[in-house]
């Protein structure tokens, strides 16, 4: 598998953790079936998808990248599906955290 394929897998590992987390709010603590089941089949091909990334890209720039760019989509999702505005202190933490995924692929594996 190439490196663009392995960073293909990644995206899709961040919009298939992005959909499990907006439905694990939509699902009101798994009390309703739905969105419960929306959020235990995304969270399992998200896993799988990580897993691909994995053959490829070290676990530890695999996870940072995920978790960081999953962090921020999840945000944008909550702005505009849940009209959750993040404080000046919580933009601040977002822009490091953005900072962070870049350093970690553009600079990491010198």
């Amino acid at each position: 598998m190439s490196l663009a394929t392995s960073y293909g897998f990644l995206i899709l590992a961040v919009v298939l953790g992005v959909t499990s987390n907006s439905f694990a709010k939509s699902a009101e603590g798994f009390t309703l079936l739905f969105p419960s089941i929306i959020t235990g089949i995304t969270i399992v091909l998200c896993m799988y998808a990580l897993s691909m990334v994995m053959k490829n890209i070290p676990m530890g720039i695999t996870y940072a990248s995920f978790a960081g760019l999953t962090i921020i989509s999840t945000v944008i999702v909550g702005i505009i599906r849940f009209n959750q505005m993040p404080n000046l202190y919580s933009i601040i933490g977002l822009g490091l955290i953005i900072i962070g995924v870049l350093m970690v692929n553009l600079l990491g594996n010198n």
